[in-house]
């Protein structure tokens, strides 16, 4: 690639573009592949293409290709946008990680994405990459929308227009799933064995809903090859976890400065980074476990762990901070007693309803979390985590109430944070302005606090009626009800730095 001579544009940003060429000019503080990419062979098409992936699976695999160089570099396929390709495509498909955190920022520029594609401008060209030879795994970050089902039972949409679309135009996909089995199905023509179907989207039991989804769209085009797709396709269940907020104009401005040459599209992160998946992978896998992946007999037990632990956790800090006051999480855990309840929340209450298979390493990841959640460098805005309370809930919150309940044990840290919620859908903070609560049930919501009045007993009992969040069983039990109530007045009555201080 060539590029201009060096030089500044008036906003402060160089004008020199990053790319192959310009790599060992770099400043020896950012770190940069140290392996050679010319001798990278694509072992992965990831569909979806995002600053998620680029900060988290491709980081990965960089990251192994440092210690042990193998086939395993990465097609990235955008669905519809092209606005990763037009940004990366000049830089050799290069572009830099900021990883911040209160004590600064750490670079560097990632390798391992050798080409990017979009899928409705020539899906010719991405069925093609997908069955070669040397393609072992395909990795999606499709969001829910993209698996084209039913999320309540997990089932294809059958009537869903692009699966309809994808059925009758099979060599034309638009969706993953109509790429997916366009690609499985010519490789199978053609003698090459399957590639295992890796989701890294943040679904329950994301690799068994794309097996199902994958079955049913296969047997639609036929039962035989609907067979051959159940029988040979691997799907592993995985988690995924780091936050990566949308890159802003200062902060393409900032890595450029730091660089030297100007990066079109970095990403930004924290350091916290997790990648739980099971280990199976018939066609084979770069050996991730080498930089931190855990490859697991069993994801489950880490799933319910992040709901519990970390999402439990992160719903009782947005209710509880943002009626302290707390614009972000790390304002939030700055506070003492809010960071001892935290801390006391996952010790005590939700922790031991955990069961983790040897060698799992509970304590580390409570500490991991505490100190993620007070790292400032990320804003993680208290209102944005209590959107889609009604949504949340029970996993994060009411089923391990369940299970203390059942247990005979307390459930004072628990109960106060869905009291939290009550008082936080009542619709105005604590100094009386009203509060913008984003949820499927806001129109609900917003009547029931409007016919309660922010009478707390009657705004608990109301609340209580909605079975799709409390379901049946939780209403009738005084256990439950009874603290909650308690709790809800004494946020009423006192406020939530209060009550955080006098429960922690």
């Amino acid at each position: 690639m060539q590029t201009p001579a060096s030089s500044s544009s008036p906003s402060g940003t160089p004008s020199r573009r990053l790319g192959d060429s310009v790599l060992s000019t770099l400043p020896a503080a950012v770190a940069r592949p140290g392996y050679d990419r010319r001798d990278l062979e694509i072992g992965i098409v990831h569909l979806g293409v995002g600053a998620f992936q680029r900060a988290h699976q491709a980081a990965y695999t960089d990251a192994l290709l440092e210690t042990q160089f193998g086939a395993w570099g990465i097609a990235g396929v955008s669905l519809r946008s092209p606005d990763t390709r037009d940004a990366l495509e000049p830089q050799d498909g290069l572009y830099t990680v900021a990883v911040r955190d209160a004590e600064g920022e750490r670079l560097r520029v990632i390798g391992c994405l050798l080409e990017l594609l979009v899928a409705h401008e020539d899906p010719e060209a991405v069925l093609e990459r997908m069955c070669r030879p040397s393609v072992r795994i395909v990795t999606l970050t499709v969001t829910e929308k993209g698996y084209c089902h039913d999320p309540a039972t997990g089932a294809l949409n059958e009537d869903h227009p692009d699966i309809r679309h994808d059925l009758d135009n099979p060599a034309k996909p638009r969706t993953a799933i109509g790429f997916l089995i366009e690609a499985l199905a010519r490789r199978r023509a053609t003698g090459l064995p399957p590639f295992t179907v890796l989701s890294c989207d943040n679904l329950p039991s994301n690799g068994d809903t794309v097996a199902r989804i994958l079955r049913r769209f296969a047997e639609l085009r036929g039962a035989d090859f609907g067979a051959w797709v159940a029988e040979t396709v691997a799907c592993p269940n995985s988690i995924v976890d780091r936050i990566v907020p949308a890159t802003t104009e200062a902060d393409r401005t900032r890595v450029s400065q730091s660089l030297g040459v100007q990066d079109a599209w970095p990403v930004v992160t924290e350091p916290f980074t997790q990648w739980v998946v099971e280990d199976r992978f018939p066609a084979g896998r770069p050996a991730w476990e080498t930089v931190g992946v855990e490859l697991v007999a069993d994801v489950h037990p880490y799933e319910t762990m992040k709901l519990r632990l970390l999402n439990g956790s992160h719903s009782t800090i947005a209710y509880l901070g943002y009626l302290a006051g707390y614009e972000t999480v790390s304002d939030t855990m700055a506070d003492p007693a809010f960071a001892t309840l935290v801390r006391n929340l996952m010790d005590r209450e939700t922790g031991p309803t955990l069961h983790m298979p040897p060698g799992a390493d509970m304590e580390q990841y409570k500490d991991a979390l505490i100190a993620r959640f007070r790292n400032p460098a990320l804003r993680h805005r208290t209102w944005q985590i209590a959107m889609d309370g009604t949504q949340k809930l029970p996993q994060r919150l009411l089923n391990p109430i369940r299970d203390r309940l059942a247990a005979g044990e307390t459930i004072d840290r628990l109960v106060l944070a869905v009291a939290a919620w009550m008082r936080y859908v009542a619709g105005t903070d604590e100094t009386g302005k009203p509060i913008d609560v984003r949820d499927p049930m806001a129109a609900k919501l917003a009547e029931i606090a409007a016919s309660t009045a922010g009478n707390p007993d009657r705004l608990a009992e109301a609340l209580f009626g909605l079975t799709a969040v409390f379901g049946e069983d939780l209403p009738r039990d005084p256990r439950f009800t009874g603290p909650v109530t308690a709790a809800l007045k004494r946020l009423f009555a006192d406020g939530a730095r209060a009550v955080v201080a006098a429960t922690a």
